[in-house]
C-alpha cells in the first residue's frame, strides 16, 4: 500500500456566513502522485491549497501530511508557489537563487544544478526583468525545489503564458515527477491537466464532486460511430457483437461504446465477416474536457445556487 503524503477530513474554510469557500472537503494524495485540483475560477481551489500549507486558517476539519498531523515543521518537506513569482528585478537568477537559500537557511544550495533543471543555466547571470513569464515562473519553481522537497505544490502554474511557456512547465513538472517526488497542482486547463497529472479531483463551489485517477475517468470512453448502406442489417450485427458495450442511435448512425479488448480494427474485421456495407467508421476518444463537463452536470444540483464563491 502507497505511503499517504496528504490526508484531508471534512476540511472547511468559510469566510462570512454568506461565504463558504471550501466545504467538506475529504482528499487522500499517495506518495509518487501527480494530483491535480480541477475546477472552475471560484471553486475552492487556492483556498484548499493555503489551507494544507498554513496559511489560510481553517473553519474546521483536519489536514496531516506524511501521517503527521498539522505540524508547521513538515513544510520543510514541501516546496510551494502559490502566488506569481516573486524575485528582484535588478539580480541575475544565480543571485536571486542564493538570497532566496539564505531566507530559507540552506547553505549550500545546489544553484547550478537547479538552473540547469528548469532550463535557465545559459540565462543564470541576466537579470531577472529581462525574464519572460515562463521563464519567471520556472526560475519560482527552482526556488521552490532549493530543500530539494518531498512534494511541490503549484497553484496554476500555467497560468497567462502562451503555448511554449505551457509546453515547458509541462516537461519540468514531468521531470520533477521522475524525481521520485509527488506534485499537487491545482488548473482551470483541462488539457493541461490530462497531459501531466496521474489523479484529480474535481471541485465544485467549494465541494469536491469527483475523485479519481486520469486513466480510470477516461477508461471505457473509446466510442465508435459507424454508419451502413444497410441499416437494418448494421443494427442487427452490432447487437451481436461481443466486442460492442453499448450502443446508441443517431438517424443512420451508430454510437458504440467498445470493450477494453476491442479496437476500431476488430469491430470493421466483424463487421466485414458478417458482409455488412460500411460507409463510415470512425473512433473517438472522450478527453478529459468531456468527462469533466460530464462530471459537472451530473453534479450541477449537488451545491445550492445561493452558495458564495471564491477561488
Amino acid at each position: 500500500m502507497s505511503e499517504i503524503i496528504l490526508h484531508t477530513e471534512q476540511l472547511t474554510k468559510r469566510f462570512s456566513r454568506r461565504i463558504l469557500a471550501v466545504d467538506g472537503m475529504d482528499l487522500e494524495v499517495p506518495k509518487g502522485q501527480v494530483f491535480g485540483l480541477l475546477g472552475p475560477n471560484g471553486s475552492g481551489k487556492t483556498t484548499t491549497l493555503g489551507m494544507i500549507l498554513g496559511v489560510v486558517s481553517k473553519t474546521k476539519g483536519s489536514y496531516s501530511w506524511f501521517g503527521q498531523g498539522e505540524d508547521y515543521r513538515l513544510r520543510k518537506k514541501i516546496g510551494a508557489i502559490l502566488e506569481q513569482p516573486n524575485f528582484y528585478p535588478f539580480l541575475s537568477a544565480r543571485q536571486n537563487i542564493m538570497v532566496h537559500s539564505q531566507i530559507k537557511d540552506i547553505r549550500k544550495p545546489d544553484t547550478d544544478g537547479l538552473l540547469k533543471l528548469v532550463g535557465l543555466y545559459e540565462r543564470a547571470d541576466d537579470p531577472f526583468k529581462t525574464y519572460s513569464l515562463g521563464m519567471k515562473q520556472r526560475l519560482a519553481i527552482a526556488s521552490a525545489m532549493l530543500a530539494d522537497p518531498e512534494v511541490l505544490i503549484f497553484d496554476e502554474p500555467t497560468n497567462g503564458l502562451d503555448p511554449q511557456g505551457i509546453a515547458e512547465i509541462r516537461k519540468l513538472i514531468l521531470d520533477i515527477r521522475d524525481m521520485d517526488k509527488t506534485i499537487i497542482l491545482a488548473s482551470h486547463l483541462l488539457d493541461e491537466v490530462q497531459k501531466v497529472c496521474s489523479h484529480f479531483a474535481v471541485l465544485r463551489k467549494g465541494k469536491k464532486i469527483y475523485s479519481g485517477s486520469v486513466a480510470d475517468a477516461l477508461k471505457d470512453t473509446n466510442t465508435v460511430s459507424v454508419a451502413s448502406d444497410n441499416t437494418v442489417l448494421l443494427v442487427q450485427t452490432v447487437s451481436s457483437c461481443p466486442g460492442i458495450v453499448s450502443v446508441e442511435r443517431v438517424g443512420d448512425l451508430l454510437k458504440m461504446q467498445i470493450a477494453d479488448d476491442w479496437s476500431v480494427a476488430d469491430i470493421n474485421k466483424y463487421l466485414v465477416e458478417h458482409h455488412v456495407p460500411v460507409n463510415y467508421l470512425q473512433q473517438k476518444n472522450t478527453s478529459l474536457e468531456e468527462k469533466f463537463l460530464e462530471i459537472l452536470k451530473e453534479n450541477e444540483n449537488m451545491v445550492s445556487p445561493a452558495q458564495s464563491r471564491v477561488s
